[in-house]
């Protein structure tokens, strides 16, 4: 087609143009990418030291309001560089392929949660503006088209634009998220949803997420990621 001889297909992880031709990524790419293995915490879905725990060091001592979660990838450098350049630089094609493989190794947990629907965790207008998009939605649709569950975009809001959560510890994390987000009045809530996001660290985010959801009547609130970090 006309369109790949123009715009080729990127590597999500090297950058360069995908070989071979109609690859989402560079076989040679692959193993740089660290996907979760078991034994993971049964909450978080964050990869664990022993099979005869049952949830991390921050699951173990933080209350969650979300029934539990699961990530693809460890949030490493290769993964790092990848994310930035979905939301920095616009490369939103390689949600193709973090998409597909998501749906390969967690669709069948994601099906076993049985939700009414997939809710892309929102950003602040005022950054949706700037970068044009919301890498969360982009995935959650893609996901949901191959799940075939809808996806409902517009029950959450983020109502504050909060500093960066990144050079915050967890407990300064939540208390900067709180009342970030809101629940939009005129929504029929689904019973249940998947809260989509690119990356979970310490879940600061997902948690005030479901906060909101909860306290406006949903009954069970799920996540996923496509990046697990290790948290504190």
């Amino acid at each position: 087609m006309l369109i790949d001889a123009l715009f080729p297909r990127r590597c999500p992880v090297c950058g360069d143009i995908v070989m071979p031709k109609g690859s989402l990524i560079c076989p040679p790419c692959v193993p740089r990418l660290s996907f979760v293995k078991g034994p993971v915490c049964q909450r978080c879905g964050k990869e664990i030291m022993s099979d005869t725990q049952e949830y991390c060091a921050d699951c173990a001592r933080r209350k969650r309001s979300f029934e539990y979660g699961a990530a693809l990838l460890n949030y490493n450098e290769t993964a790092s560089r990848s994310m930035a350049a979905v939301k920095y630089k616009n490369k939103r094609e390689y949600l193709d392929y973090y998409a597909q493989e998501s749906v390969r190794r967690c669709g069948p947990l994601l099906r076993s949660m049985k939700a009414g629907a997939l809710i892309p965790v929102p950003i602040h207008p005022k950054r949706l503006r700037t970068r044009g998009f919301n890498q969360a939605e982009v995935l959650a649709r893609k996901l949901g088209e191959a799940l075939s569950l809808p996806v409902c975009a517009g029950i959450l809001e983020r109502s504050r634009n909060t500093e960066p959560q990144k050079e915050l510890r967890a407990s300064e994390r939540l208390r900067n998220l709180e009342k970030a987000f809101c629940v939009r009045g005129e929504c029929e809530l689904p019973h249940s949803a998947i809260l989509i996001d690119d990356i979970y660290t310490t879940g600061s985010t997902i948690e005030a997420c479901a906060r909101a959801l909860k306290k406006a009547g949903m009954e069970r609130v799920y996540f996923f990621a496509l990046c697990i970090g290790q948290g504190e």
